[in-house]
């Protein structure tokens, strides 16, 4: 891994964070590829505009506040990189715990955009 690929994924990772929580996503598309492959459980998009009129960005925003706690990423060789992130939901009127999930992110970085991201529950 890079100095420059740990950059990105650092990046991307607090972008998503802020996706996540207010629905305001630039700051994951702009690292991402135009031909950017986007894995999740529930689909897989393909392309910079699939990922970018995508619905679900920050839905559940309005009613929760979100705290991600991340792991190191580890290298995996040829620009892949993984991390794990624990999730933590709060309901935002009142700060109580609502939901924790554990996830596990794998990114593809080449030429100093990501290629590839793919989120997985783990645990």
């Amino acid at each position: 891994m890079t100095p420059d690929d740990l950059v990105i994924a650092s990046r991307f990772l607090a972008g998503l964070e802020q996706a996540v929580g207010t629905g305001e996503r630039e700051a994951v598309l702009e690292l991402l590829a135009p031909d950017v492959e986007w894995i999740t459980p529930q689909r897989t998009l393909r392309g910079i505009d699939e990922v970018r009129t995508w619905r679900v960005w920050g839905s559940s925003g309005e009613s929760f506040d979100f705290e991600f706690g991340e792991g190191d990423w580890v290298d995996h060789g040829d620009g892949r990189v993984a991390c794990d992130v624990r999730q933590v939901y709060r309901v935002k009127e009142t700060g109580d715990f609502a939901d924790e999930r554990r996830r596990r992110i794998e990114l593809t970085i080449h030429d100093g955009l990501i290629s590839r991201y793919e989120v997985r529950s783990v645990g």
